[in-house]
């Protein structure tokens, strides 16, 4: 395999409720899974494919949970990226050069039997880890902003994190609420501010790695 590292930062919307069952051994909030995520790397690379500076989103969405499988799941790369950074990005989206079950991309690619083509557009993209706020917009494709999930009595900004020692997308996430709209193939409304996570990505495609 094409050894392969990114460092950067993540924001994720699910459709569950903030906190996302999925992380404790349950099941999604409302029986199935829908999902948008951004990236943003700050460095990387694929072989000898440096990969810094690129940004690449996803677009997910199984009938129930991600583990029964039948997923539809479409990649886009942001349309600045080479031909040989766009190439590199999406082997790794798909799980191509990775161990078994090391990275979400790996699980997400495995439980997605229908991939759309690979979209390569303007990705604007945003996120300030501190105060839990993110956007995520790519023209005629997907539009999805995060903030601070707020206290239910004072209507104050909360702060929770969710740590994985063992997991396979990070370390620890900062949890904020989300929505989104996408377009095109896989049409998704998570406007209930649902779950969202905000994160440092450390990746290889044996696993997590220590922040760089």
């Amino acid at each position: 395999m094409t050894p392969w590292e990114l460092h950067g930062y993540e924001l994720g919307n699910c459709n569950c409720a903030p906190g996302c069952p999925c992380q404790f051994m349950s099941l999604p909030t409302y029986g199935n899974c829908e999902a948008v995520a951004g990236f943003e790397f700050h460095s990387g690379h694929h072989g000898e494919t440096d990969l810094s500076g690129t940004r690449a989103a996803m677009l997910l969405h199984w009938p129930g949970p991600i583990h029964e499988g039948g997923g539809t799941m479409q990649v886009v790369i942001d349309d600045g990226a080479s031909p040989a950074q766009r190439r590199a990005l999406e082997r790794i989206f798909v799980g191509e050069d990775t161990e078994d079950m090391a990275t979400m991309w790996w699980v997400f690619s495995a439980m997605s039997p229908n991939k759309l083509q690979t979209l390569y557009k303007p990705i604007a993209f945003e996120l300030d880890m501190e105060s839990r706020s993110a956007q995520l917009s790519v023209p005629g494709v997907v539009d999805c902003v995060a903030e601070p999930i707020t206290n239910p009595v004072t209507g104050a900004a909360h702060r929770a994190r969710i740590n994985l020692p063992h997991g396979f997308e990070y370390r620890v996430a900062e949890i904020a609420r989300g929505t989104a709209s996408t377009s095109g193939e896989i049409r998704l409304e998570n406007n209930k501010a649902s779950h969202a996570h905000l994160l440092e990505i450390h990746l290889s495609g044996q696993g997590v790695l220590e922040a760089a």
